[in-house]
């Protein structure tokens, strides 16, 4: 995989053009990762008696600000888990450093339980190798990897008024411009990178802005202020259904049933632009085998549900879960997977 180009800062600004050839994980690569898992997180899925429910309350803490889909997602799991897992579980939002500093707060949280974090999967396999210099955790020796709750596509879309209605016309009416202005929802994000990508893949001269957060760089599109951008699609699919953007290709393998329109980016030539992303469930390191065992119960019970499913199938999230040491097993892989992409890309933010 090959990327060049430079980055922007945590806000709206000038970026550059860059590129890389995404292939996933292969399956000899999750093995060997699996079998460099600790032996006390390996059994922690494999707890047949269950402990008591806690005695006191729990956190769900996340590192965005209330109302985006992972807090909406972190809520309907509060709620399922409340009674079972704990007496009371809450939501505690800490946004910030782009979903760091909740990471480091549950990261100095007791191993007894009562917090645990939610974060998207990116969090802890690519900012490794985006911010070398400052990040003060290592999501595999800090924490204990519970199970994934969802995983999620992203959307390339434009504003609806744009004169380009198929991502043909789109790559087409850009290269006669020359440099296109795109954003993504965080610099440094798994969307700015496939962003990056694709531009390398089409031939595009892509200008990356990055912004804080996908609601804010959605008005700007709707607003004209920037030409396409690329995040979850979970958060763009209201703005289709309202007429106020349009969605020229998705990152899923195939074509989504709840939007049998949009074409993924593998049928129109673009299968390295398949990719995913998790929200992920974490405990403290030292966490007890049984305690990880009992919340990854409490995750399956909720994913479920009829409810829970069809809420995040709504919001076009796949209800996922994983055994802990499978779910470990795949971040080690994936963080081994981006590491080269990251450094070929050229992006240093400003740390």
């Amino acid at each position: 995989m090959v990327a060049r180009g430079k980055g922007g800062n945590e806000r709206p600004g000038a970026g550059g053009s860059e590129g890389m050839v995404h292939k996933g994980p292969t399956r000899r690569g999750a093995l060997a990762a699996l079998a460099a898992v600790p032996f006390s997180v390996r059994r922690a899925g494999a707890q047949t008696a269950a402990p008591p429910p806690l005695n006191r309350s729990a956190r769900a803490v996340i590192g965005f600000a209330p109302g985006g889909s992972s807090d909406v997602v972190a809520r309907l799991l509060a709620e399922r888990l409340r009674g079972g897992y704990a007496p009371q579980v809450v939501v505690e939002n800490r946004p910030g450093a782009g979903g760091r500093l909740a990471v480091e707060a549950v990261k100095g949280s007791p191993p007894d339980g009562t917090a645990w974090l939610q974060t998207p999967t990116s969090v802890m396999t690519i900012y490794p190798h985006v911010y070398t210099r400052t990040l003060r955790y290592d999501g595999l020796v800090d924490f204990v990897p519970v199970s994934p709750v969802c995983a999620f596509p992203f959307g390339f879309a434009v504003s609806a008024n744009h004169p380009a209605k198929t991502l043909a016309e789109f790559v087409a009416w850009s290269k006669n411009r020359g440099t296109t202005d795109w954003a993504s929802p965080a610099p440094g994000s798994m969307p700015h990178f496939l962003g990056v990508q694709f531009g390398q893949l089409a031939g595009l001269a892509l200008n990356h802005i990055p912004y804080r957060g996908g609601a804010p760089m959605l008005q700007d599109l709707i607003g004209g202020n920037i030409q396409a951008a690329l995040g979850v699609l979970g958060e763009q699919t209201p703005l289709l259904a309202g007429g106020q953007l349009r969605v020229l290709a998705v990152t899923a393998p195939a074509r989504l049933p709840r939007l049998p329109d949009v074409p993924s980016f593998a049928e129109l030539g673009y299968p390295a632009m398949t990719a995913e992303e998790q929200f992920g469930v974490f405990l403290p390191a030292g966490s007890p085998a049984p305690l990880v065992g009992t919340l990854h119960r409490g995750l399956v019970a909720a994913l479920a549900t009829a409810e829970m499913r069809d809420a995040l199938t709504r919001m076009e999230y796949e209800p996922q879960t994983m055994e802990p040491a499978a779910f470990a097993a795949r971040l080690r892989a994936e963080r081994e997977h981006w590491g080269p992409i990251v450094a070929a890309s050229g992006f240093k933010p400003e740390e």
